[in-house]
């Protein structure tokens, strides 16, 4: 029973400081399906980061989040959903990735909605931040504007 509730605090801390760290860096959550559809309907970029609690979430992901967006062409919205915790959040944003496979972590650019590519978990792990911070403004690049 002891080693359940340690586990279970630790995760809990473990969520708590993932969702900091991309709320910090910017991003605004999106915790139900309606958080999602409503974020989705706005005109322009979205760049929606999938956040998770796994190793290469927090060493190279958020890290990566937080440092692509300090560019001259960036996304008009930034958000997140979290895997595995906002998970009708998380489904609702999956059924616009079309043609992509659930992954996290995971980025998505959205234009007007629509999924014009992602940065799957294979493109992130095993690689360094910023491997995925270049791709992720190789993206903005060629689908933002400048700021």
């Amino acid at each position: 029973m002891g080693f359940n509730l340690d586990f279970n605090l630790f995760m809990n801390d473990v969520v708590k400081q993932a969702r900091q760290e991309i709320t910090a860096a910017g991003y605004t959550e999106l915790t139900t399906a309606t958080d999602v559809e409503d974020a989705f309907a706005q005109k322009g970029t979205t760049l929606v980061m999938v956040n998770s609690v796994c190793g290469c979430a927090g060493g190279i992901a958020r890290p990566a989040a937080s440092h692509a967006i300090h560019y001259d062409k960036r996304p008009d919205q930034l958000v997140t959903v979290f895997a595995g915790q906002d998970k009708e959040a998380t489904a609702r944003a999956r059924e616009f990735f079309e043609g992509y496979p659930p992954s996290s972590p995971s980025f998505a650019l959205l234009k007007d909605g629509k999924i014009i590519t992602m940065v799957e978990r294979h493109e992130i792990e095993g690689h360094d931040p910023m491997a995925v911070v270049s791709k992720l403004q190789s993206a903005f690049d060629a689908h933002c504007e400048e700021v």
